[in-house]
């Protein structure tokens, strides 16, 4: 009797989205005013890093960057030369129209009125296109995909949508609640036709596999009060964490990509706000050696992934590519 050997698996793949936005005082209020984009041109600085390894990062744009001519001129060149892509992604309160209150709640777009919702999808839409072409991958600013998105950016052309954040929930500031949902892309419609690709999310530690079990312990507010995720996380035992140079250190990134990997996924996003790339801009970097450690942070995280995962990077629309038919034609 021979026996059968499994079945090689494939090679991790992950794709990198940037947050593409204005820069904003996150302390404050939101603002219609806050339109600036002067860190556009620091994108530079991450294509020192992504250039030699061949990754391609996806700039979905908001509203600002899509209708500033100097941000618009700096990225096109990207996507010109093949070093980028260009989606959408949606701050409600600097996208016309502007019929609602700028509130806190109404910063997710999952809370405004459905014809608003669309209206401001649809707008935003046509500004991408304008500057770079018609947008195929939408994100929602603030993660706040709602009931109505995932219909109204398929009637529009979208073909993926990368807003989904598992294990977490934003419900408390008035937002989403995405636990439960697959960490891993799935199909949003029967027809396949829109990709939900969500922000990688997981575990790590030595309970890691139990982690989607556990999580909502995670949130839990007696346990928070008792300091036990704390305690889980210092023990390594159990940890949540996102792929992000955003407050997550190298190293945890790369634990969590070891976990994940080992655990079977197959498929990954690392993503950043690109006001990040300019000093003072976000919490995330407030001096020089401050941008220095995030880039040494993206370089290390990427190499990791290439060298001891023997990961493969992407692009979202080229991965969406890879799932369908020979004979299904562009997409």
């Amino acid at each position: 009797m021979t026996g059968r050997h499994p079945a090689p698996q494939p090679a991790p793949q992950l794709a990198i989205v940037v947050d593409t936005e204005e820069e904003f005082d996150w302390t404050k209020p939101f603002s219609r005013s806050e339109r600036s984009t002067r860190s556009i041109p620091a994108q530079a600085l991450a294509h020192e890093i992504f250039d030699p390894l061949g990754v391609v990062p996806t700039y979905v744009v908001d509203h600002p960057v899509a209708t500033d001519r100097h941000a618009v001129d700096f990225l096109r060149d990207l996507q010109r030369g093949g070093r980028a892509e260009i989606g959408a992604h949606l701050h409600p309160w600097v996208s016309p129209p502007h019929d609602e209150a700028v509130t806190r709640r109404n910063s997710y777009q999952c809370n405004l009125p459905p014809d608003l919702e669309r209206a401001k999808i649809a707008r935003l839409t046509d500004a991408v296109a304008r500057s770079f072409g018609r947008p195929t991958v939408f994100k929602a600013g603030r993660y706040g995909f709602g009931p109505h998105t995932a219909a109204v950016i398929a009637e529009l052309g979208y073909a993926v949508d990368c807003s989904y954040v598992p294990w977490t929930s934003f419900a408390d500031d008035g937002g989403p609640d995405y636990r439960g949902t697959p960490d891993q892309p799935f199909w949003l419609d029967r027809d396949r036709a829109l990709l939900e690709v969500p922000l990688t999310s997981g575990f790590f530690g030595r309970l890691d596999r139990a982690g989607p079990r556990l999580h909502r312990l995670l949130d839990d507010p007696g346990a928070r009060r008792l300091r036990l995720p704390g305690l889980l996380a210092r023990s390594g035992l159990l940890a949540r964490s996102r792929l992000t140079p955003e407050g997550v250190p190298a190293a945890e990134q790369c634990r969590l990509l070891d976990a994940m990997v080992g655990s079977g996924r197959r498929f990954f996003t690392m993503t950043y706000h690109s006001p990040s790339l300019g000093v003072g801009n976000t919490p995330y970097v407030r001096d020089a050696a401050g941008l220095s450690t995030f880039l040494r942070g993206i370089d290390r995280v990427l190499r990791h992934f290439r060298d001891q995962l023997g990961g493969e990077f992407t692009t979202l629309t080229r991965y969406r590519r890879s799932l369908l038919p020979a004979d299904a034609g562009p997409a």
